[in-house]
């Protein structure tokens, strides 16, 4: 823990790229100029204030609206600050298992840990690949050492170089103070590339030379930096695909994929679904004060039932609203809804009803009942544009799974989004956290 005594000070420590599970600030101090700053020069970390007892009450309130993620009174209850940072700081390299194709995954996972190897971590999006990354770092010989990741896909092309290698004050517009960049944060541990694949073609080159050369150069730097940091990479794309397609470079790619584990899906083991979905139960019961109520028989073979296309996360935000929907001593199959709030019930309907409902479906997909009529007219675009906006509101707005299930990059789902709200159309935001086990 590092203290300071004024905002300068603090940024400046940041910038160093020592990193930062949190920030601790008075609350007589001017927060929001903090947040502000930290959001424009891409900082992440999150922000708690703080104060004496006696202070103003208001003074809480103005924290929250100015942009601290929580308000913590001094001297501190330690249960409190102990959820507080827990929910604002948690990382956790446990991976929660009980089938026999993640017990195999882990096996691998244990033998290749010691060593410095890249590793490419692939698997649908919401396998777990950033729990797995972290349970990596964690068995290295690198653990005493920083875990910094990086979504690739999160961050626009013109500002992933300054992320990834930093850059000097004055190097472009906004760079108002030298900033250390994630491989020089991550020097002496792990860096995790989250989502690579989506890395523009001319970044790759320079990654691929830091991988070789082991040295970097910040943007608007005159020499390189010297680096120490082990490689793990995460990709829910066919990369062999996208080496023949031409939009990843195939050197980057066996530079890499040194060693490649592959995160099977939910629905590739079974057995995971009931000790995840305990697992979330008791872990939101706690964060939201609720009491610890058993999965009952009738909500777990409805559980066990479902395909889960969203995998962890998706079971993990359904066990998440459970928690909050279960009344009684138990959480009954009533709690159990998917995204659109829908019963699973519907999802898992018996054979025979699946059966007869068949001729309904078709019925109401052909011309007559509307499905196709309701496409004459229309341009290719207009229909492209209705998919994309109504898939990515189907998925609470995360670009990541709308990317996944429509078959496109994010990248190029980020490019169609900003040409339609140019345009003026309404694009759907994000109601639902994005970046848990990815």
């Amino acid at each position: 823990m590092q203290t300071v005594e004024a905002i300068d000070a603090g940024l400046e420590l940041l910038r160093a790229g020592k990193g930062a599970d949190l920030c601790l600030i008075d609350v007589r101090l001017n927060i929001g100029r903090l947040v502000k700053a930290l959001q424009s020069e891409r900082i992440s970390v999150p922000v708690i204030a703080c104060g004496i007892e006696g202070t103003e009450a208001d003074a809480a309130v103005q924290a929250i609206e100015a942009g601290a993620a929580e308000y913590i009174p001094l001297p501190p209850d330690p249960d409190m600050i102990a959820a507080v940072l827990e929910a604002v700081a948690e990382e956790s390299s446990t991976v929660i298992s009980r089938d026999p194709a993640t017990k195999q995954v882990l096996q691998l996972a244990d033998q290749i840990a010691p060593s410095d190897a890249s590793v490419l971590i692939t698997g649908e999006s919401g396998t777990g690949k950033e729990v797995m990354a972290r349970y990596l770092h964690a068995k290295s010989k690198r653990t005493s050492g920083p875990f910094v990741a990086i979504n690739c896909a999160a961050i626009p092309e013109n500002l992933l170089e300054s992320e990834l290698f930093g850059h000097e004050k004055g190097a472009f517009s906004g760079a108002v103070a030298r900033r250390i960049g994630k491989f020089e944060e991550a020097t002496g541990g792990t860096l995790l590339l989250d989502e690579v694949s989506e890395m523009d073609p001319r970044l790759q080159a320079k990654l691929l030379r830091a991988l070789q050369e082991r040295e970097i150069d910040r943007v608007g730097g005159s020499k390189p930096v010297r680096v120490d940091v082990r490689i793990l990479a995460t990709s829910n794309r066919n990369l062999q695909q996208a080496v023949r397609d031409g939009d990843f470079r195939e050197d980057l790619y066996f530079r890499l994929n040194v060693v490649n584990i592959r995160l099977p899906s939910l629905r590739e083991r079974p057995q995971d679904v009931a000790v995840l979905a305990q697992h979330f139960a008791k872990k939101y019961a706690e964060s939201n004060g609720l009491p610890d109520r058993p999965i009952g028989e009738a909500a777990m073979a409805r559980l066990a039932a479902y395909p889960w296309p969203g995998n962890v996360r998706e079971l993990e935000n359904a066990m998440h609203r459970a928690v909050l929907l279960a009344s009684g001593d138990e959480i009954g199959p009533e709690a159990i809804l998917l995204t659109e709030g829908e019963a699973l019930s519907a999802a898992t309907a018996p054979p025979a009803q699946t059966a007869a409902a068949a001729p309904e479906a078709a019925d109401a997909a052909s011309p007559e009942a509307g499905g196709a009529e309701t496409l004459i007219g229309k341009t290719v675009a207009e229909v492209e544009r209705a998919l994309i906006i109504d898939t990515l509101d189907h998925c609470l707005g995360n670009r990541t799974h709308a990317a996944n299930i429509l078959g496109i990059s994010i990248r190029t789902l980020r490019n169609k989004l900003k040409q339609y709200s140019e345009e003026g159309f309404s694009v759907p935001t994000p109601r639902e956290s994005e970046h848990r086990s990815a």
